[in-house]
């Protein structure tokens, strides 16, 4: 029952993946900067740093140990997206079709592949269905779906498209409403982040150098979203406030909840909605651009790297990177925890259906077997 990733990052889309009950034996990603907390926070996966392009089948078969159950990942998508150039010429956008070749050699039991809704437009589609074409006589295909993290229980709207695909031999064809039967009320900001407020800093861990780290003081039980993104210990990493002008301040001070920040674009964060997508920003070899961070509901500052991982769906303990650029770099890249769990216990509901529905397993059928085993995460 072992998945592979493919263009992992910081691991929002494997932490779904192990909470569904799935086991990641493999990761692959080309930057280490993006994944450079992933050995931490999943300390049994093999994280390989390479560029998938040339990545073979045999070479994941090997590094696995065996035939990989199932392939998973997002491949760089800044070359469809709508806030960006769309620029055909963009060498990234043929990282699409080699997941799917990639997809096409190993043959898993089912794939799911996450991108920018930029994908289906008119301009890209032949290029998703170019890719498409390396799979689609062996593979039972739900076409490009469009789904907001905030149907699956985030804090954060963020709309992202799926490709969901299951061998055809395994008579398990994924539907929509496999998907949508998973689907949560959203959380609101408040729910989210409000027992944060007022954490104070710990001491330094010799685990997590360079890391500052927190611990929750607030009394009085949390909602039920904090609840299950806490530490046992409630310490956290990333808290660290950003420290503005007092222009700066007085700037946002003005601005009301639900509304923008004129000058900088900030919006500013309501209690009782939702964050908007959070971005990305670009690295170094991009022109190091970061991406307009929220302003606290109630508190005259852009949101900490923490709160933004809340609002994402990511657990406490998850770590990202000691500077807070690149912590946001990685949340704003990754698919919402939240979201990527509805979509494997999804998949894994309809498999085991399928089995246990079978008089006898068959050759290519072996029975599904208990996965509610979770990884640790760092502490």
């Amino acid at each position: 029952m072992k998945l592979v990733e493919l263009f992992c990052g910081c691991g929002g889309f494997s932490l779904g993946a192990h909470k569904a009950g799935f086991e990641v034996a493999a990761a692959y990603d080309v930057d280490p900067i993006l994944t450079h907390s992933y050995r931490l926070n999943f300390p049994r996966t093999k994280l390989v740093l390479r560029d998938v392009a040339p990545l073979t089948g045999a070479e994941i078969e090997a590094d696995v140990g065996e035939k990989p159950f199932g392939i998973f990942g997002g491949p760089p998508c800044q070359g469809f997206s709508d806030i960006g150039k769309r620029d055909k010429g963009d060498p990234r956008r043929q990282l699409l079709r080699h997941f799917f070749r990639i997809v096409s050699e190993v043959e898993p039991t089912f794939f799911v592949m996450e991108n920018v809704r930029g994908l289906a437009y008119q301009d890209a589609r032949p290029v998703l269905d170019d890719a498409l074409g390396l799979v689609s006589d062996r593979y039972d295909i739900l076409d490009p779906i469009i789904w907001d993290a905030a149907q699956f229980g985030a804090a954060t709207r963020r709309n992202r498209m799926f490709v969901i695909g299951v061998l055809k031999d395994r008579k398990a064809p994924i539907t929509r409403q496999d998907v949508e039967a998973f689907k949560r009320k959203p959380a609101t900001v408040k729910q989210a982040i409000a027992d944060l407020m007022g954490a104070r800093e710990a001491e330094e861990s010799e685990t997590l150098p360079g890391f500052d780290r927190w611990r929750i003081h607030r009394r009085g039980l949390p909602s039920d979203y904090a609840m299950q993104l806490r530490a046992p210990d409630n310490i956290f990493t990333g808290h660290r406030p950003t420290a503005h002008t007092e222009v700066v301040v007085a700037r946002f001070a003005k601005v009301k909840p639900g509304k923008t920040e004129p000058i900088g674009r900030h919006p500013r964060l309501k209690q009782t909605g939702q964050c908007p997508t959070l971005r990305a920003g670009t690295g170094s070899d991009k022109g190091s651009f970061q991406s307009v961070r929220p302003i606290h509901p109630t508190e005259h500052r852009v949101i900490t790297v923490r709160e933004a991982a809340r609002l994402q769906g990511f657990p406490d303990a998850h770590v990202f990177h000691p500077t807070i650029w690149h912590s946001f770099r990685m949340i704003g890249n990754s698919v919402s925890p939240f979201m990527s769990e509805a979509i494997f216990r999804a998949i894994r509901a309809r498999l085991e259906k399928v089995t246990s529905d079978a008089d006898e397993p068959g050759e290519h059928e072996p029975p599904l077997e208990a996965m509610d085993q979770f990884p640790q995460a760092a502490e």
